[in-house]
């Protein structure tokens, strides 16, 4: 009898373990051709509602309510009631509608774009850009991640995501199987990435993504863009045709089409950090933004809009209360003399420039006059010129420890081609510190303390060089 007791037991243990595995089984996310499937079992337990909504993509989970019946939170994210029966809902949504793009700060770029010559496999740069999909199969989540989808591959036992954005790793990227292929959500700051995916360890584009592109190495990678930037028009309720051009596409007119919305003609597109003039065409007229008072002459003399996209640096020269005129000049704008005049203050002279991640070099233009900034120590030669030194979002700093008693400290390295006369580098405490804004790659760099070549002591990397005294290795990913 105590046998039979066990079995019942062991029956009853068995049955609902089945029941909830079958429970569990019911929740899924299905690619399903052009949509998404959500197929939800209401008597699943919270955590595993909770586990499906997330890989939904849902942006705010009110189990409660679904579970006595109020959808809303899954209709207010897009996704429309199919089917209900017994237990068991599903919703889909088209891949189509996904290509929606939020932004929270569409005015504000922090992607690095690094260099296709420097480093094989990562993307160019490029001033601008727009995603072309067969099928929508990479998209923006609105909790800010970037979803990128595989159809198919459901005999496949491990498909990885690899690209620009992971250093083009084999072991980091694992995507997680659905019904209908594979899914990963992977966080990403606006900009241009290269991609690719391995199945079972064979590399394979996006067959969805037309955007492809060779990587320097003899590669074929998909790129996607992740925007920073929509360009609206209001008004113009009875216009057939708007769209946008500027000098980031040489002023092709039907190129960027905008779409309308409501009250508002709008398109998403990613766009280089720096500045950038454009204009509208309404219906086959050219007009200036009339939402933004910057304005200026294109080359051709025609009034265009502008745009600055990026960090603003405000130059500050203090004193020279008798000065007529006072402008600043760099690289960033081949060193004209006369185009960017800084404004008087009680102080001195101010003036706010918007700069794209890079290092730059300046001066300022005192009635004619030609000065390097007195209050930054940070200095570079350039062809016998000695300019001041600026970073623009850097990302990594030069720091050499001690050396109190040293008059100049320079930094020299392959980012510079072993300049002589390197960059000053600035005294600050007990440190000698310089920062950059350097690309993915390999550099070589060394220290001259009052004309002594050192290496880094705080960098245990190195490697030989042609004089037998060794070289600082640095890596930057």
């Amino acid at each position: 009898m105590r046998s039979k007791g066990y079995i019942v037991v062991l029956l009853i243990l068995l049955i609902g373990s089945i029941q909830t595995a079958m429970a569990q089984n019911r929740n899924a996310l299905i690619i399903n051709e052009d949509r998404l499937v959500l197929q939800i079992d209401l008597q699943s337990s919270q955590k595993q509602l909770d586990s499906i909504l997330k890989v939904a993509g849902v942006s705010e989970i009110g189990i409660g309510k679904l579970v006595h019946g109020d959808f809303n939170v899954l209709k207010d994210d897009g996704w429309a009631f199919d089917s209900k029966k017994d237990n068991i809902i599903s919703f889909n949504r088209p891949l189509a509608e996904l290509k929606d793009n939020p932004q929270s700060e569409p005015y504000k770029i922090t992607s690095r774009i690094p260099n296709l010559n420097d480093n094989p496999g990562y993307p160019a740069p490029l001033n601008y850009g727009f995603n072309k999909f067969a099928r929508i199969t990479v998209y923006e989540l609105a909790s800010g991640l970037t979803r990128f989808i595989l159809q198919g591959y459901e005999r496949s036992k491990r498909v990885f995501l690899s690209g620009s954005f992971n250093n083009w790793s084999t072991l980091k990227g694992i995507m997680k199987k659905t019904d209908g292929g594979w899914l990963l959500d992977v966080k990403l700051e606006p900009g241009v990435y290269e991609y690719k995916y391995i199945t079972d360890g064979r590399w394979t584009t996006d067959p969805q993504n037309l955007i492809q592109t060779n990587d320097g190495a003899g590669n074929t990678n998909s790129v996607y863009f992740k925007y920073n930037y929509t360009f609206k028009l209001a008004g113009f309720a009875q216009t057939h045709r708007v769209t946008a051009a500027g000098d980031f596409n040489n002023w092709n007119a039907n190129e960027l089409i905008l779409e309308r919305k409501g009250n508002t003609w709008q398109q998403q597109m990613y766009l280089s950090e720096g500045k950038h003039l454009y204009r509208f065409m309404v219906d086959g007229q050219w007009i200036t933004d009339p939402s933004n008072l910057l304005k200026e002459k294109d080359d051709s003399s025609k009034i265009s809009s502008v745009l600055n996209l990026g960090e603003v640096v405000t130059f500050k020269l203090a004193g020279y209360a008798n000065a007529k005129k006072v402008f600043v000049a760099g690289d960033f704008n081949k060193w004209n003399a006369n185009a960017l005049p800084m404004k008087k203050t009680i102080n001195g002279w101010a003036l706010p420039v918007t700069f794209s991640a890079g290092n730059y070099s300046y001066k300022f233009v005192v009635d004619g006059q030609w000065i390097i900034d007195p209050q930054n120590p940070l200095t570079v030669v350039e062809q016998g010129a000695t300019n001041s030194f600026l970073a623009v979002k850097p990302n990594h700093t030069f720091i050499l420890k001690g050396y109190g008693t040293a008059k100049t400290i320079t930094l020299h390295g392959t980012f510079n081609n072993w300049e002589p006369h390197g960059y000053t580098m600035a005294h600050r405490g007990d440190d000698w510190v310089i920062s950059f804004n350097l690309k993915p790659g390999k550099y070589l760099y060394k220290f001259i303390v009052d004309s002594r070549w050192i290496l880094d002591p705080g960098n245990k990397f190195w490697e030989p060089n042609q004089f037998d005294t060794g070289n600082s290795v640095l890596w930057i990913e």
